[in-house]
């Protein structure tokens, strides 16, 4: 349960600094980084769940990076305070995939 804390905690912070870093990415405070971050993991689940684990950002592949980038962009119309645009949500998949190449957030 810690490490679940943990990783969304830590999620909330690259997207906190992505909003900071890329001009098409607007992050209203660390709650709606939270918010966002948790959104984004309960539709990355879907889509995998949907589409099986080729879509996974863990594979590294393209279909994984825009996938990530859709759910991202779907991210930014559900949750209030979280505005990101087609480039935007590009763009932070990219960041995030290189992010999470070096800060591996995930449970193991």
């Amino acid at each position: 349960m810690l490490g679940a804390i943990i990783r969304f905690v830590v999620s909330a912070l690259v997207i906190m600094f992505i909003g900071f870093l890329l001009p098409g990415v607007q992050v209203a405070n660390f709650t709606t980084a939270l918010i966002t971050a948790l959104v984004i993991a309960a539709l990355g689940w879907l889509a995998e769940a949907l589409l099986g684990d080729r879509i996974s950002p863990r594979s590294r592949g393209w279909v994984g990076f825009f996938t990530a980038a859709v759910v991202i962009y779907i991210t930014g119309m559900l949750v209030p305070g979280f505005k990101v645009g087609v480039i935007g949500a590009l763009l932070a998949s990219f960041v995030i995939g290189l992010i999470d190449a070096i800060v591996p957030t995930e449970i193991r």
